[in-house]
């Protein structure tokens, strides 16, 4: 494999070229008309314009990038995460051109594409799973009858979903046929499918994740785990590994059925299996994402493994010369998502121009980002600026290290997450690892980064008086009558 063309934008896009850079592989950067003067773009060896801003015209035409694969003779395509990196039909498209789709086979992206073909393909693997059904249906009569059998609160899930989009829990039987109507009418606009099925509701519940690597002659590891709990509508935002409640035993069991799950879909590559963890460490399979997560970084910081580089290596036909006997975690890695979202509104995206860009340069800390100073945030993508790392030999380290970061990071022009992740860092629920998935809805008060940063504002003030009096003391002259200048 000579040349990889990255069929992404932003930091995922740089993160895979600089690991292709490695290993002495050329890479092909595409790019629409608002990233065309983007980092990813001028790094890359050779870059391509795919079209106009909006992804369905660029990004997403795949057809497109087939055809600047075939003029630039391109061996492989790396299709990071968001856009095609979960598309079945791209992936077969890519094999069926002759050219190698870095990441799993498509009849596994297509049966974990579906939660429902996902609990069919690994109910034989004894993987444990929510009670609920494992069909979708329509009929309100036949919800309120398994929801009368399983218990209320229930969940009511896309079959086709992800990011939250039709999802809604159910708390009594009054509820559920308008909640119902809504998780269809929501997943048929979000997904182009409406199938919903319904499971008993994990109350506080802890999003644990395990990173899988599968080569092609049947060799599968883990890689421990990812909590990802601290989430705002359904979506991470902070993420460590590893999880500070899992006893090595139940690290060993959830992992065992991490690889199970791969397994049951003949998967291959880098993957991730989620898992809900209850409040009595019961866990039970979510769903598998089939493609490189956004916190991979914090995978790679514990066990010196770089993800991206297996990823090419397996797809190249390689086996993995990683055992799992040999793989143990060293220290603790935390992550912040830096959003270009604000805090202070519900998260509300808040795009524009990034006037002031500096990241921080301490050390055990790594960003992974794809903007500078002077780019707009554009409307078109998903509003993540940056990944923001830190690396300590414990998990006190990693979030006094991360506080220190994000206080060095400068981001003026827009508001971001930053403010959120010293808030998370600081308070007393994250530090003793008491939470759940619950943790903005429970804990979170923005009124409190409002009046921080009024008493930022207001010492700033005060300093900044403090220095303008000693500055104005240091220039004042004596007061004269005469001057004696015009007799020289």
């Amino acid at each position: 494999m000579k040349k990889i063309l990255v069929a992404n934008r932003g930091e995922i896009a740089l993160r895979v070229m600089r690991s292709a850079q490695k290993m002495g592989i050329k890479t092909v950067a595409v790019y629409s008309e608002a990233d065309r003067q983007a980092p990813h773009v001028r790094f890359a060896d050779e870059a391509v314009c795919l079209g106009p801003p909006p992804s369905a015209q660029s990004y997403l035409v795949m057809d497109k990038v087939i055809e600047v694969c075939h003029e630039l003779e391109v061996d492989g395509i790396h299709p990071g995460y968001g856009f095609l990196s979960e598309n079945a039909t791209f992936a077969q498209k890519v094999e069926d051109a002759g050219i190698t789709f870095i990441g799993p086979r498509p009849h596994a992206i297509e049966i974990m594409g579906s939660k429902l073909a996902a609990k069919e393909a690994v109910k034989s693997y004894d993987i444990p799973m929510v009670p609920g059904i494992e069909e979708a249906i329509t009929d309100v009569q036949k919800a309120k009858d398994i929801a009368a059998e399983i218990g209320y609160p229930i969940l009511i899930k896309a079959s086709a979903g992800g990011g939250g989009k039709g999802m809604r829990v159910v708390n009594a039987e009054g509820e559920l046929e308008e909640q119902m109507n809504r998780a269809i009418s929501e997943a048929t606009s979000a997904f182009g499918d409406g199938s919903v099925f319904i499971e008993k509701y994990v109350t506080s519940p802890r999003h644990i994740e395990i990173q899988v690597l599968a080569d092609t002659h049947g060799h599968t590891i883990h890689l421990f785990e990812r909590e990802c709990s601290i989430q705002r509508r359904h979506q991470k935002v902070v993420e460590e590994a590893p999880s500070c409640v899992l006893t090595p035993q139940l690290r060993a069991e959830m992992g065992a059925a991490a690889v199970r799950v791969a397994q049951a879909c003949d998967y291959v590559g880098a993957g991730t299996v989620e898992f809900l963890l209850d409040a009595d460490h019961r866990f039970y399979f979510l769903e598998m994402n089939t493609r490189l997560q956004v916190e991979h970084p914090v995978t790679e910081m514990i066990t010196g493994v770089d993800l991206v580089e297996q990823q090419i290596r397996i797809a190249r036909g390689e086996h993995l010369q990683i055992l799992q006997e040999h793989l143990q975690i060293t220290g603790h890695a935390l992550e912040l998502r830096v959003y270009a979202e604000d805090p202070m509104d519900n998260f509300l995206p808040n795009v524009g121009e990034l006037t002031q860009y500096e990241i921080p340069t301490l050390d055990g800390v790594r960003v992974d980002d794809g903007y500078e100073a002077g780019m707009e945030i554009p409307i078109y993508y998903d509003p993540m600026i940056a990944k923001l790392i830190t690396y300590g030999t414990n998990r006190e380290e990693a979030i006094s290290l991360m506080k220190k970061a994000i206080n060095q990071y400068k981001i003026e022009g827009i508001r971001t997450t930053l403010p959120f992740g010293t808030y998370v860092c600081d308070h007393d629920a994250f530090i003793s690892g008491d939470f759940d998935t619950h943790f903005v809805k429970n804990h979170y008060q923005p009124e409190q980064i409002a009046a921080a940063e009024k008493q930022e504002a207001e010492a700033a003030a005060i300093f900044g008086k403090f220095i303008f009096a000693q500055a104005e003391e240091k220039l004042k002259v004596p007061t004269s009558t005469q001057s004696n200048w015009k007799n020289r």
